[in-house]
């Protein structure tokens, strides 16, 4: 399985780059998109997508978290004093 961060080739025209997104579809296609490194008139290429199974995973990325940190959250409504003075 191709993880997010993982450095991929497509194997049938040789594109080269990060996975930086992860599509699953209802009928079990799996797309990943691929950012390549190189820039075109300096500017970075537009990312590509792929079938999972059309791409080769050069060098594992990193560790993604298995849960997202914590952000707070909803806060509780201040409390109220009983006392109006």
């Amino acid at each position: 399985m191709v993880r997010l961060g993982d450095q991929v080739s497509d194997r049938l025209t040789g594109l080269t780059g990060t996975v930086t997104s992860r599509a699953e579809w209802l009928y079990g296609c799996v797309r990943v998109a691929v950012q390549p490194r190189e820039l075109k008139d300096g500017q970075p290429v537009n990312e590509q997508w792929f079938d999972e199974e059309r791409v080769e995973v050069t060098t594992a990325g990193v560790e993604q978290p298995k849960t997202a940190p914590a952000t707070g959250g909803p806060q509780r409504d201040p409390a109220r004093s009983d006392d109006p003075g």
